[in-house]
């Protein structure tokens, strides 16, 4: 036997309470592309084959969860202007730049509306 063909595509699946508000978000703080829409579940497109998914708590196989051990994180050419564009769109508690020399990142985090983690990160060396 040989293993099946790989993966089309990556979808991280994040369980919210308030579904539209959530999408408002990912779509307009942070530019997303609805990819699949299924009703109470919508597909956004990060990057070519990655993908985060959200999910009206009460008709997904999970439930929305206090603790949140699950980050989002999103690779970008400019991290500099991506704060300030978060900044400007109002999220709150957005934190200081940092910089992170054994991974190779320059970085920062805050929450989306339903309390799951965003960083949003730069490489500071080529191969990290």
């Amino acid at each position: 036997m040989t293993p099946p063909a790989p993966p089309e595509l990556g979808i991280t699946f994040l369980y919210v309470r308030d579904l539209p508000t959530a999408c408002r978000f990912y779509e307009d703080v942070l530019g997303l592309r609805l990819a699949i829409d299924q009703g109470w579940s919508k597909i956004y497109r990060i990057a070519a084959g990655a993908h985060v998914g959200l999910v009206d708590e009460t008709r997904g196989m999970n439930r929305w969860a206090e603790t949140k051990p699950v980050q989002v994180c999103l690779r970008v050419p400019d991290v500099v202007t991506w704060r300030a564009w978060i900044f400007a769109q109002g999220v709150p508690d957005v934190s200081e730049m940092f910089e992170n020399e054994a991974l190779g990142i320059r970085a920062f985090v805050f929450r989306d509306p339903e309390g799951y983690q965003i960083e949003i990160q730069t490489p500071t060396r080529e191969g990290a």
